[in-house]
């Protein structure tokens, strides 16, 4: 099975040696996202709602490029720097998942690039 990289100019580029996504099969891997802006290349101010919402809108625009929507998202990892941000995080999260959300794991990390607080990847089932 041939993987593809997937590529979106409406999401960050990537700052290392990876891809934003790779489809193989019928599933789309996606990268982690930080709340970079893709037109100013710098992280979002505002706090965890606001990194929150421009994390979810950047996978959205890999989702996209990659042929898939919000709604074929079968599991996300989200990543977030304190715990105490859970509650706030999630509220924003649960308003691009209203319905049959995918499977998650949040976890704690002790650092994420940039200084950001949240950072979530994603795998998408995609019909050919």
């Amino acid at each position: 099975m041939p993987k593809l990289v997937v590529r979106s100019d409406k999401a960050p580029a990537p700052v290392a040696a990876y891809s934003q996504a790779v489809r193989a099969g019928d599933f789309l891997f996606l990268s982690g996202q930080i709340a970079i802006d893709p037109a100013t290349k710098e992280v979002v101010a505002g706090g965890i709602e606001a990194e929150t919402r421009r994390v979810l809108d950047n996978l959205t625009a890999v989702l996209e490029a990659g042929g898939a929507t919000r709604a074929d998202v079968v599991k996300i990892t989200a990543y977030l720097a304190d715990m105490q941000d859970f509650a706030a995080f999630n509220a924003v999260y649960v308003s691009y998942f209203p319905e049959q959300p995918p499977a998650r794991a949040t976890v704690a990390v002790a650092g994420l690039p940039r200084g950001v607080r949240v950072e979530i990847d994603a795998i998408a089932l995609v019909a050919r």
